[in-house]
């Protein structure tokens, strides 16, 4: 049994993935919680999962730059 968001969050996560790497910026890990997303009662968790530290400064930097900083 899955959430009935679990097509949502998948739809949320392609979105995510694109505007991420439309910054080039890839999370290898990113995809939903598995254990969320069997969860009927709430909406699915998104992992965003591990990144090195070049990773995690090019999205502070795009982060930053989108927040007008």
């Amino acid at each position: 049994m899955s959430s009935p968001y679990t097509h949502e969050a998948t739809t949320e996560v392609a979105e995510l993935q694109a505007a991420l790497k439309a910054n080039g910026i890839i999370l290898p890990s990113l995809g939903l919680d598995l254990p969320s997303v069997v969860m009927a009662y709430d909406t699915p968790l998104v992992e965003l999962g591990n990144c090195n530290l070049d990773t995690a400064r090019a999205l502070t930097a795009a982060l930053r730059k989108a927040a007008g900083r």
